[in-house]
């Protein structure tokens, strides 16, 4: 059974507002992976674990039918209330058993989720759905952000090192799976033909308002919330002063840069 932290539609509502899509650079490494192995045109793409349809937008251009799949109906919710894309849909199911025929699925991906399901159980509906010939693309971000502004990048990125040592108190057993860099994920995909891309920097611009933002999607964050609701609110209007002191400014509203290291899991079913 999927670990299931992300159902609350206050959560939903911030994960729709504030988490992003894929980076550019995990992006190309995707398309360029599955433009060796498929012909266009791309036929069908099924996003696992979709959330509010972050990773399943990047799929747009590509593919003449994509579907987004998740286990929260209020995560649904909101990817179906933000949806213009007329090739996308959005089903609540787990990721261990979709609504899907087998052998019709061109590409499965799994963009910062993969950790939350029930590996062995994702595999195999992976294998069921996938045409011979069909990808996989598995991708997260791993959790040594740095935040960056000119000269105050060392103060700010330790900010956030103490935002993450105090919501490690509340972190679920199975984000050490993105601590090792999935290679547990990487390991037990049944493919001969697969690949493992982790360390890979990139740079995201954004306010500091949608970093705080940010990290109140954590998993961490919502379960010190959910136990100790007043401390989880101070503790985020503190981590705003701290942030704004750093920079010396009194608006949120400043342009910083975080920096990202993600891992991504590519892999091809056999014909």
């Amino acid at each position: 059974m999927a670990t299931r932290l992300f159902e609350g539609k206050t959560h939903a509502s911030y994960y729709q507002k504030y988490r992003f899509s894929p980076p550019q650079e995990v992006q190309d490494l995707i398309f360029n992976y599955i433009g060796e192995r498929l012909s266009k045109p791309y036929g069908f793409a099924v996003d696992v674990g979709c959330g509010t349809g972050q990773g399943t937008k990047i799929l747009v251009p590509y593919f003449e039918k994509i579907l987004g799949t998740d286990i929260s109906p209020a995560q649904i919710g909101e990817a179906n209330n933000a949806n213009d894309s007329p090739n996308v849909t959005y089903s609540v199911s787990p990721a261990e058993e979709m609504p899907v025929d087998d052998a019709s699925v061109d590409l499965v991906t799994a963009c910062a989720a993969a950790h939350w399901f029930n590996i062995e159980g994702f595999y195999k509906e992976v294998d069921r759905m996938l045409k011979p010939r069909g990808c996989l693309a598995i991708c997260t971000y791993v959790s040594d952000m740095e935040v960056h502004y000119k000269d105050r990048s060392e103060q700010l990125t330790q900010v956030f090192k103490e935002v993450q040592e105090k919501l490690s108190l509340y972190e679920n057993e199975k984000l050490r799976i993105v601590k090792t860099g999935y290679k547990e994920l990487f390991d037990a995909i049944p493919y001969a033909d697969k690949k493992w891309v982790e360390n890979m920097r990139t740079k995201m611009p954004m306010l500091l308002s949608d970093f705080l933002g940010l990290i109140q999607t954590f998993s961490t964050f919502q379960n010190f919330l959910k136990r100790e609701t007043e401390k989880a609110e101070e503790f985020i209007v503190t981590t705003e002063k701290r942030f704004l002191e750093i920079l010396g400014v009194s608006s949120t509203e400043i342009d910083i840069e975080v920096w990202l290291s993600n891992v991504c899991l590519l892999a091809t079913k056999p014909k």
